[in-house]
């Protein structure tokens, strides 16, 4: 359980570093945008409409406060899952206790640049206080495990009513496709071939 929600948030932040990438290279203010501002008087006064691509993502807070949030919640839903009675825990309670947690490690950890040998990266357990982008991100992590895998349950399903063993190899092999399918589909090319397909078959 735990590494399918690890390997399925690891292309997706790699995704969405690749994504705030291309924002900062193509950052170009143009007043003649129309602003798309929610109707809601109270969204409008809370959440900004604008972008600031100097703040960091993906941190080091980033990471372990949301992969924490990711094993925790995965495991105590999926342990709590087989109750009469089951005890779900949702990710707005991860993001309600990430927050101070975030804060504090923002006041303590040390800012001390740290530099990969032979390479030009570096990197920082601190790279200033704690921000909306990191927050949303480690939301993300914890929705991740607390939704759970639906392959689950054809594991169980072999186990509880045939009374059959399955190899835990293959029963891994089948949560991570079911879980990374959906990345597949996300790609154009595997979009444009299922359009012509379904194009065909209603030509048909």
């Amino acid at each position: 359980m735990f590494g399918v929600c690890l390997c399925v948030n690891v292309p997706l932040l790699f995704w969405l570093y690749v994504c705030e990438s291309n924002v900062r290279d193509c950052v170009d203010a143009d007043d003649d945008t129309e602003v798309d501002d929610s109707p809601i008087e109270q969204v409008r006064l809370t959440v900004s409409t604008t972008d600031d691509p100097t703040q960091p993502a993906l941190t080091f807070r980033t990471w372990v406060i949301g992969l924490a949030c990711c094993i925790v919640l995965a495991f105590v839903n999926q342990f709590f899952g087989y109750r009469t009675n089951p005890l779900t825990i949702t990710a707005v309670s991860a993001q309600i206790v990430s927050l101070p947690i975030g804060k504090l490690m923002a006041a303590t950890l040390p800012t001390t640049i740290y530099k990969v040998p032979f390479t030009k990266w570096s990197f920082t357990l601190n790279p200033g206080p704690f921000n909306l982008k990191e927050h949303a991100l480690i939301t993300i992590f914890a929705s991740a495990g607390a939704g759970g895998v639906y392959a689950i349950y054809i594991v169980n399903v072999v186990k509880a009513f045939y009374h059959r063993s399955i190899n835990p190899i293959a029963a891994f092999l089948l949560a991570i496709t079911t879980q990374v399918n959906n990345f597949v589909l996300l790609n154009g090319k595997h979009l444009h071939f299922f359009s012509i397909f379904i194009t065909n078959q209603k030509k048909l």
